[in-house]
């Protein structure tokens, strides 16, 4: 066991010749091409980073995009309601409206055709007491008298009473 460890120039000599020779043989051989590699590698590595850096970026400018497209499709949402929040309440204030002026027409008209059927009424009142008056006083006096004059008379009288 102390053979293994002990140093001798031979042994040395030689380990150093061939540690050397490997060395120049994988420099020449073996160097370039793992170099080239771990360069090619760091390379890829670069342009997946420089492209995942890139991806983030377009995915925040899109979220952004999003979100500010959001908002205006929200604001443009209430405002849609707004709009129509206000012709809802236009159109019932029209509503309104037109079932109040119906309602005074209706009034209005109810008021004249009572007035009408007064009239008419108070008229044929007045010719049936002409009549009657007429009667009355022919009974009264025992003979007939001439009907057109007592009825312009009564008419003249009934038109000289106060009208209520």
């Amino acid at each position: 066991m102390d053979k293994l460890l002990a140093l001798e120039p031979g042994m040395l000599i030689w380990t150093f010749i061939t540690f050397t020779l490997l060395l120049w043989i994988l420099k020449k051989l073996a160097w370039k091409p793992l170099l080239g590699a771990l360069e090619n590698r760091e390379t890829k590595i670069r342009e997946d980073i420089q492209r995942a850096e890139d991806a983030r970026t377009d995915a925040e400018r899109l979220l952004a995009e999003h979100r500010k497209l959001l908002q205006n499709s929200e604001m443009e949402a209430r405002k849609i309601l707004d709009e129509a929040k206000g012709v809802a309440e236009t159109v019932k204030q029209g509503i309104v409206d037109s079932a109040h002026e119906q309602a005074r027409q209706m009034t209005a008209q109810a008021k004249a055709e009572i007035q009408r059927e007064k009239d008419t009424a108070l008229a044929q009142l007045r010719t049936e007491v002409a009549d009657l008056a007429i009667r009355a006083a022919g009974k009264i006096l025992g003979e007939e008298l001439d009907a057109d004059k007592h009825r312009k008379l009564v008419d003249d009288f009934i038109g000289n009473l106060p009208k209520n």
